[in-house]
């Protein structure tokens, strides 16, 4: 298990086939405003790949954008409404298809309104992770070794996470449900970006 540090782009042939998890770091909550800093990839096989962007980057970065949006591979975040976002917005790419085990946990765990990402690891897996860098400077010029097992974490365990709610979205009848969700996301993303981010469309007022 290792975790890899990479400027600008991922290395060409680093990960294996099949699906991969992403997440995102980046200045701030609004995608625009705020640069995308670092990406985070994992094919499931314990390393960890974490890709950042400088100030003024040109964000061309063909051998990671070729995996984002490759058709054939399901890329597994944790809120993936931002991620898609800021990797559309930056990026130019559609990181799809997807499995976003926030949504998986909000219709599976329904015993709870806990469903962060250390929430689900600790209950599911028995494993701890730490938040203290969730808020830190990305846009520094150096990321300190706290900051990226930090970073590296939000991959971590992604695919573990995903077996075991596809499990129980099978058990409570709601495959087809998420998949019309995570379908939908992509959409969702670009409402945010168009500036719906905070109305509903979908409701009456």
């Amino acid at each position: 298990m290792a975790v890899y540090f990479h400027e600008e782009d991922l290395p060409e042939g680093v990960l294996a086939p099949g699906p991969v998890a992403v997440d995102t770091e980046t200045m701030g909550l609004v995608t625009p405003r705020d640069r995308l800093c670092l990406v985070q990839i994992s094919d499931g096989g314990g390393d960890e790949h974490l890709v950042r962007f400088n100030v003024g980057s040109a964000y061309d970065a063909p051998n990671l954008k070729a995996v984002l949006a490759d058709p054939a591979r399901i890329k597994l975040y944790h809120f993936a409404r931002f991620d898609l976002a800021a990797i559309a917005h930056y990026l130019g790419v559609q990181a799809t298809p997807v499995f976003c085990t926030k949504i998986a946990s909000k219709l599976t765990r329904t015993y709870t309104d806990r469903h962060g990402l250390k929430n689900l690891v600790n209950e599911l897996l028995g494993a701890e992770i730490s938040k203290q860098q969730q808020s830190s400077d990305w846009g520094a010029a150096e990321i300190n070794e706290a900051q990226r097992d930090y970073a590296a974490s939000d991959v971590r365990f992604l695919h573990r996470l995903k077996d075991i709610l596809e499990v129980r979205l099978e058990r409570e009848g709601r495959t087809a449900m998420a998949q019309a969700c995570f379908d939908f996301l992509p959409a969702r993303a670009a409402l945010d970006l168009a500036g719906w981010a905070e109305h509903d469309i979908f409701s009456h007022m």
